[in-house]
């Protein structure tokens, strides 16, 4: 572990799963154990545009839980308007998502900060072009990964095949949150206990139904000392 450097991924089992709000919730927990923290959301897609550029809502998020003030480009190095396929959006910009510029960027962060928490886009094999995707980008990051489960139908499948999709790409899995996303879906206890017996990292937390998202209930449903 000594060589990865002091940063977590942030990946789902697919997207809409609550990887922001985990993400902003683990900077919120870890700013209240006095560490300096800096959030990244390296690739976005479906961003707004302003009089300042293009502006993406999670990147946002999670600047405003920064220690240390960042450029929104270091935050959010690929902005893209449509809200489709990042490696689509960025084939239609002509531009080519370079992993050399997001690591740049990282390292930048990294080294006026205890801790960052990079953000994927969508799930674990998600690509932002021919050659690469989230694994890659990970991967060139050499830091560990944070598993969001979103609690639903079809969960189960989808945690075990994305925990082994990591594990054997060479990233280390450092956790999963189970994160409740429809109140309606029963069995949600048996689902997370199922998970815990066959997951090999550990369950870092639940976070509860949110109607209205509460960073501050997320952050207090983590156990950030287990990472």
């Amino acid at each position: 572990m000594s060589a990865l450097r002091r940063g977590i991924f942030v990946t789902g089992t697919d997207t809409g799963v609550g990887k922001t709000l985990v993400s902003t919730a683990l900077l919120r927990a870890l700013k209240s154990r006095g560490l300096k923290v800096a959030g990244m959301k390296p690739v976005a897609s479906g961003c707004e545009p302003t009089p300042e550029g293009l502006r993406n809502e999670d990147a946002l998020a999670l600047r405003r839980e920064q220690s240390v003030p960042f450029p929104y480009d270091v935050v959010n190095p690929f902005a893209f308007a449509p809200a489709i396929a990042p490696h689509i959006a960025a084939a239609q910009a002509g531009i080519a998502i370079d992993l050399g510029r997001i690591v740049a960027a990282f390292e930048l962060l990294q080294a006026r900060s205890d801790m960052v928490i990079v953000e994927g886009a969508g799930g674990w094999l998600a690509p932002i072009s021919d050659a690469a995707g989230m694994q890659e980008l990970a991967g060139a990051l050499r830091i560990p990964v944070l598993l969001v489960v979103g609690l639903r139908l079809g969960c189960l499948n989808h945690a075990l095949l994305t925990a082994r999709a990591i594990e054997s790409s060479g990233s280390a899995l450092c956790g999963w949150v189970a994160n409740r996303l429809d109140p309606a879906f029963s069995h949600w206890e048996e689902n997370v206990g199922t998970l815990r017996r066959r997951l090999s990292a550990p369950l870092l937390g639940i976070v509860q139904y949110q109607a209205t998202r509460s960073i501050d209930a997320a952050a207090g449903a983590l156990d950030v000392d287990g990472l």
